[in-house]
């Protein structure tokens, strides 16, 4: 089972991305999916997730507003719009996975790792001054 992130690359503040997240292997269509990322230096952090049911979504404070976190289950792909860049989102961003279908959690479980099995390589996000 593979996660594969795609649509990084080098982009001008205040610029926009458009990153993807497709498996191979099984399908996650009725999985909570996420997107983290980890810049130089730093942890790796939270960025947005979406339920299994797309109907639910959770963000970051700081890409709240900037950020939107999509899902097309009949293609099997998890999607981040990245708008209004800034350096400070330059970043390696990786999707990830729950191995439980049709899971429901409470809301500060979205958050964290834990919940999460499956994770891509990570595509690179670049954001110039």
């Amino acid at each position: 089972v593979q996660l594969q992130a795609s649509g990084g690359g080098l982009v001008q503040a205040g610029g926009s991305l458009r990153l993807s997240c497709a498996a191979s292997g099984r399908t996650f269509s009725n999985n909570v999916m996420a997107w983290f990322r980890r810049a130089p230096g730093k942890e790796r952090e939270f960025v947005a997730a979406i339920s299994w049911s797309g109907g639910t979504t959770y963000y970051a404070d700081s890409v709240k507003g900037r950020f939107t976190i999509s899902r097309d289950n009949a293609k099997g792909t998890l999607y981040l719009q990245l708008n209004s860049l800034s350096p400070d989102d330059t970043a390696v961003y990786y999707c990830a996975a729950d191995r439980n279908q049709r899971r429901t959690y409470t809301g500060p479980s979205y958050y964290g790792t834990w919940i999460y099995d499956y994770w891509g390589q990570g595509t690179q996000v670049t954001v110039s001054s």
